[in-house]
């Protein structure tokens, strides 16, 4: 008997198979091996490195770290988070927003929930082009995509002007679904695309994915239809 499922172009990653780190202030998922969660077969997608599904607790956050080469997107979910750096950048970010901070050639931060209620966000690493070059931060409102497109959030590609620039052959997307709607997305040859619904179920290439569970998936065509009410976050990559 043929095993369809192995058939699939999904490598499927349920949420509860995510690595999990539970400091007490901070909830942490990992999509790809980070700190204390190695697995060599999810190390990264493509130059996706790095996908934690964070939740932080009122008045606790991150106090200041260094970072280099790396772009580091962060898109907030629910409630918000204040940045500062050494480059004097301060900003809040509230949900349905994104901020991107180019590490470049070496930069401290620091990530804190202000908030009076917890703050869950997707922090996504994409690795650079190239190393070095002036660090930066920047922060930016999107309108709230909904059926029938995406909005492109952070991108090192030709055409995404309107996106928060990061320097990698990358773009991290986002579009909202109401039940029963479907969108397509073409992922270009020798491409990565990695999809997680923020909220609710969809179905992609007829394979169920659920609430913050992962999907990897190469090039080709792919129609994403929405089983509930969705929000969609989508990384391509080389």
């Amino acid at each position: 008997m043929t095993d369809v499922r192995a058939q699939s172009r999904l490598d499927i990653r349920p949420f509860a198979s995510l690595g999990h780190a539970d400091h007490g202030w901070l909830n942490a998922r990992h999509h790809f091996s980070f700190a204390d969660y190695q697995d060599e077969g999810r190390m990264n997608w493509g130059s996706l490195r790095v996908w934690n599904d964070d939740a932080i607790a009122p008045g606790t956050g991150f106090p200041p770290h260094p970072h280099a080469d790396m772009e580091i997107i962060t898109y907030v979910r629910e409630g918000a988070i204040t940045h500062r750096d050494s480059l004097g950048n301060e900003g809040r970010t509230v949900a349905g927003d994104v901020q991107v901070m180019s590490a470049g050639t070496g930069i401290r931060h620091s990530e804190y929930n202000r908030e009076g209620e917890e703050t869950r966000l997707f922090q996504i690493w994409i690795i650079p082009d190239r190393r070095g070059g002036e660090p930066g931060w920047g922060a930016r409102q999107f309108p709230k995509q909904a059926g029938g497109g995406w909005t492109v959030f952070a991108s090192g590609m030709d055409g995404d002007e309107n996106a928060l620039p990061i320097r990698a052959s990358a773009r991290v997307l986002g579009t909202r679904l109401s039940k029963g709607q479907s969108i397509d997305y073409s992922v270009g040859e020798g491409r990565h695309a990695y999809l997680v619904p923020a909220t609710g179920s969809i179905e992609l290439d007829g394979e169920r994915i659920d609430a913050r569970d992962g999907v990897a998936f190469r090039g080709g065509e792919y129609r994403i239809t929405a089983l509930d009410d969705a929000e969609l976050i989508l990384v391509d990559s080389v």
